[in-house]
């Protein structure tokens, strides 16, 4: 049965906090930054959604989620969501995923998807026929370091667009010989910097976070909630 109800969908970025309501035009963005606490997020989402009316609440956070709590604090953002209270926060039924997740599963079109957020750092998910896996794959040795350090933001700048590119493209090729894919989504700030796509992989859009939030509300996707 399809889940009818408005859904406020938050997606918390290293550099904004953004907004949408299903059924609502565009979205509406507050800024967001290193220091960012859950209890400054939650305010900036509200007074930012102010005049949306909600039932629900998806928040995507970029750090790990396990049972709908946040399980280590992010990186890029302040301190203090490790076990925070969401839902009595936003006065409202409140589920919580990984941004990469959330964006994953908004972006997906059946079959089993390879979801990797090329941003300041690296979010994956992985989606086999429905089910969303969340992963942390950025963290995994790759060549001397760590993929997230050679296809992260830091990475970008260090090596230079042709360089970056390739190894972007070498780290696909490595996932996907690994997981088997049926195809890669490519989402993320910094995947429209792409200039040549690598076999089997498209495009995505950091607007099918919402989607994804929104599809939260409408299935019950194992490592989601």
């Amino acid at each position: 049965m399809v889940d009818e109800r408005a859904v406020l969908a938050v997606d918390v970025g290293g550099s904004h906090v953004k907004v949408l309501v299903n059924g609502e035009a565009e979205s509406r963005r507050a800024p967001s930054g290193p220091t960012l606490t859950p209890t400054e997020m939650v305010a900036a989402a509200l007074k930012t959604a102010d005049g949306w009316r909600w039932d629900a609440v998806s928040v995507g956070v970029p750090a790990p989620v396990h049972g709908g709590r946040v399980v280590s604090e992010p990186v890029n953002l302040g301190k203090g969501w490790v076990g925070f209270d969401f839902e009595t926060a936003f006065g409202a039924p409140t589920k919580v995923m990984n941004d990469a997740a959330m964006q994953a599963l908004g972006s997906y079109e059946g079959g089993t998807m390879l979801f990797l957020g090329l941003g300041t750092g690296l979010g994956t998910a992985l989606i086999v026929d429905g089910i969303v896996e969340p992963m942390e794959i950025g963290h995994l040795p790759f060549k001397k370091r760590t993929f997230e350090d050679y296809v992260g933001e830091r990475a970008r700048k260090k090596f230079g667009k042709t360089r970056w590119q390739k190894l972007v493209a070498e780290a696909i090729a490595h996932l996907s010989a690994a997981l088997e894919p049926d195809y890669v989504v490519l989402g993320g700030g910094n995947a429209a910097r792409l200039t040549k796509l690598p076999p089997n992989a498209r495009l995505g859009s950091n607007s099918n976070a919402f989607t994804g939030g929104f599809r939260l509300w409408q299935a019950n996707e194992r490592g989601a909630a």
